[in-house]
């Protein structure tokens, strides 16, 4: 595959975001908040946060960063969870066991998922977002594609695929990960939204390694290219795909969210809600060398106290 062209694209794009971060690293603001972050209630869509900054008795008022507690994603779970589970990719009993003995059994409709299909949108929140997380790992992983089979992986595995987070990390299947990379066809896509996966793939990054999607070496980078390829199959176009990156990100990684959040807020004066998803899931904000500089200019402008909370690790 030839990715030149799109990381150009993305170079270009983003060359602007680039110049304004080098300034604010420069010149910072200086407006001494105290972030204090907190996991979400169960809540509507519209309504509720997950992290609120307050301001110190220096500043007039009080910042709010206002998050959802759930986002429905523009696709269905259609019958991928019997598909996993027949690949193999899935061990239904041992997934199940999993959250029992963590002390977060799966409801009754998750494990209904794995046996049969549902026409039910996607709804992700705090809750299940840890299932969500392993069952797209598990899709990612098994889905063949031409992003694992010609792409970055293949590229940096030197003969040994299993050498990755993604692949040895994944031990609920029935077969070891290295039987299960790219060996089934499980989402087919055209030229078309194939070339839109592409450019999402190689342009969403996050902050627990410094990769993009398409190189998905972690379990967060395999999930993610698993729930992208089911958008792209029900033609979800390259703004939804980015969105729903976007929105994902904030249940699989809320506290470097809610840091984010902030910093675009004390930048740039812009709600969350309100930042380009290509440049909140972008290298420069929410690679791991992108979000350390965020950390670290948050630090050094009094506008981080002690997080109360974390983002997610990268493992089952």
């Amino acid at each position: 595959m030839n990715h030149e062209n799109l990381e150009n694209s993305a170079v270009s794009q983003q060359g602007g975001w680039r110049h304004f971060l080098l300034l604010a690293s420069v010149f910072g603001l200086t407006l001494a908040l105290i972030l204090i972050w907190r996991p979400a209630k169960t809540g509507s869509l519209a309504s509720g946060s997950v992290g609120q900054v307050q301001s110190a008795p220096a500043a007039s008022a009080p910042i709010e960063i206002n998050l959802p507690e759930q986002h429905q994603l523009p696709v269905s779970w259609e019958n991928l969870g019997s598909q996993l589970v027949a690949a193999g990719a899935i061990d239904a009993e041992r997934f199940i066991q999993l959250y029992a003995d963590g002390g977060r059994p799966l409801t009754a409709a998750q494990q209904e998922l794995l046996y049969t299909a549902s026409d039910e949108p996607i709804v992700i929140d705090y809750q299940n977002a840890r299932f969500v997380l392993n069952f797209f790992w598990a899709l990612g992983l098994v889905n063949q594609n031409p992003i694992l089979t010609e792409g970055p992986m293949m590229e940096q595995s030197e003969g040994d695929i299993g050498q990755f987070a993604s692949t040895g990390g994944w031990t609920l299947g029935h077969h070891s990960a290295t039987e299960l990379y790219a060996s089934q066809p499980l989402i087919t896509l055209t030229p078309e939204q194939q070339t839109r996966l592409e450019e999402v793939a190689f342009n969403v990054y996050r902050p627990c390694c410094n990769n993009h999607t398409a190189f998905a070496d972690c379990n967060h980078g395999m999930a993610m290219l698993g729930l992208l390829e089911l958008l792209a199959s029900q033609d979800a176009t390259v703004k939804e795909m980015f969105a729903a990156a976007k929105a994902v990100n904030g249940f699989w990684f809320p506290q470097q969210v809610v840091e984010t959040a902030v910093f675009f807020k004390a930048t740039m004066n812009l709600n969350y809600a309100d930042v380009d998803p290509r440049m909140a899931t972008g290298p420069e904000v929410f690679s791991g060398s992108g979000y350390s500089q965020v950390n670290q200019w948050l630090v050094a402008s009094d506008l981080l106290g002690q997080p109360q909370g974390g983002g997610s690790s990268c493992g089952t």
